[in-house]
């Protein structure tokens, strides 16, 4: 059943990078985090003081890793994926997001000690190899693999969101795992994109023109329809799901099952948008189902999965 939500997890949040493309319209990048992570914030943590005011207590050891996360898995993921997205394919994109297993086998090798064996690496290039035929079908993708040796500000930007990605959630865990204070994702989450958003907005005043906000009038409405969708989906529903998984999987398995994200975008322009379906979906998914196995058999072997499951 996890590895079901997983999935879910995963066919929701494709939508995301749509959503924020289409935001990117109509405001800059560094207000469009401030405003989706301050909502988001508020929202978690008024509802955790209204039905649960003591899952608010955080120790001082967990404040500062929030702070952390807050920062890498907030602030920096964020800002910087929103400034790729306004020069970026959304095809490049999901590609560059596709190196989070790679970064994610790192930082868990660094602070858990969770061994990459050959069978786990077998599984993440699998896994790798069976996305690549669903993005050469995408619009973008021939100027992807023809420029990728030669990346640009906005390709190194995305590669730094999906790096502070991963080690916020990295830093999630570590923060989830403690075992001398227990710790709800709700909280972690909600207090998180608080300080994120806020160090976003101080950074928004400071680089983006407000004349009085960076939106314009006309656009006020459609761009609240877009934070308000956007914040639902990925701060509310996807980013708390994620931390929920965290204690039954390793980041690094959950982290591997974001390479279906490409191939539940293409599903989606079939379900929403008519677009033809091709057969390379489903070849590309048993392809990316194999390495799956062959990764999270190997964790299961390993003992990771058991021990994330007792903590």
């Amino acid at each position: 059943m996890s590895i079901l939500l997983i999935l879910f997890m995963y066919a929701v949040w494709s939508s995301v990078f749509s959503l924020g493309k289409m935001a990117l319209e109509v405001s800059p990048p560094l207000f469009l985090t401030a405003a989706r992570m301050l909502l988001a914030g508020v929202l978690l943590l008024g509802f955790l003081a209204l039905r649960n005011r003591p899952a608010l207590s955080l120790s001082l050891k967990q404040l500062s890793l929030i702070c952390l996360l807050a920062l890498f898995g907030m602030y920096l993921t964020n800002a910087c994926e929103f400034w790729s997205l306004q020069h970026l394919t959304v095809a490049k994109t999901c590609f560059i997001y596709s190196l989070c297993p790679f970064f994610s086998a790192f930082f868990s090798y660094l602070h858990f000690g969770e061994r990459m064996t050959p069978r786990k690496w077998a599984g993440l290039f699998i896994g790798f190899g069976g996305i690549i035929p669903v993005l050469a079908q995408q619009k973008g993708s021939e100027e992807l693999i023809s420029t990728i040796p030669f990346l640009s500000w906005p390709e190194l930007a995305m590669i730094g969101a999906a790096i502070c990605t991963v080690y916020g959630w990295i830093l999630m865990r570590v923060i989830l795992k403690e075992k001398n204070h227990s710790t709800s994702p709700l909280t972690v989450n909600g207090t998180a994109m608080l300080i994120g958003g806020l160090m976003a907005l101080g950074h928004s005043l400071l680089a983006e023109p407000w004349h009085p906000i960076p939106v314009a009038a006309a656009s006020l409405g459609s761009f609240t329809q877009g934070i308000l969708l956007m914040t639902l989906i990925s701060n509310i529903l996807c980013y708390n799901l994620y931390g929920f998984l965290l204690k039954r999987f390793t980041a690094t398995f959950i982290s591997f099952m974001g390479l279906l994200s490409p191939i539940f975008a293409s599903l989606s322009s079939w379900a929403l948008l008519g677009e033809t379906l091709s057969p390379v979906i489903f070849l590309s998914t048993a392809v990316v189902s194999i390495g799956a196995w062959l990764v999270h058999s190997e964790e299961l072997r390993q003992g990771y999965i058991l021990q994330t499951e007792r903590a």
